[in-house]
């Protein structure tokens, strides 16, 4: 569920920012995304690496911005 969850918000956090980016570049949108999507960057190696042992989600948990959701597919492929 944790994994479910930062993976989303990761995701989400990443095309406000480059939404952002393109368009007007509000700098007040970056001082309160950016850190949000770094700590769901790494909650979402965080909880990768505490649901499995394999190889192949942790190392998809490190792919910044998608890297959760691709984990996430992964483990539930193989449930």
């Amino acid at each position: 569920m944790l994994l479910k969850i930062a993976a989303r918000v990761e995701l989400l956090s990443l095309l406000v920012l480059l939404a952002n980016l393109a368009t007007v570049h509000l700098p007040w949108v970056a001082t309160l995304l950016g850190p949000l999507h770094g700590c769901a960057y790494l909650v979402v190696i965080g909880a990768t690496l505490a649901a499995t042992r394999q190889a192949g989600p942790r190392l998809l948990a490190l792919v910044p911005g998608v890297g959760g959701v691709l984990a996430r597919r992964r483990l539930n492929a193989q449930e």
